[in-house]
């Protein structure tokens, strides 16, 4: 691989953690890592949208 490809691989890394697309990824090394079997990805989401939408807002 070379420095330019290189560079261009952390750069991807780097976009998609702060834009949240690799959750899914860091949950399941973090549930392997308990020993635990992870979600499958659509389980996954749906717990993460039920988590986040059944909160009171204080919004409008």
């Amino acid at each position: 691989m070379t420095m330019a490809s290189g560079m261009l691989w952390r750069i991807w890394d780097i976009a998609r953690e702060v834009l949240g697309d690799n959750v899914y990824e860091r949950y399941a090394q973090s549930a392997r890592r308990r020993g635990e079997n992870p979600l499958p990805p659509k389980e996954f989401y749906l717990a993460q949208l039920q988590q986040k939408y059944s909160r009171p807002s204080r919004c409008c």
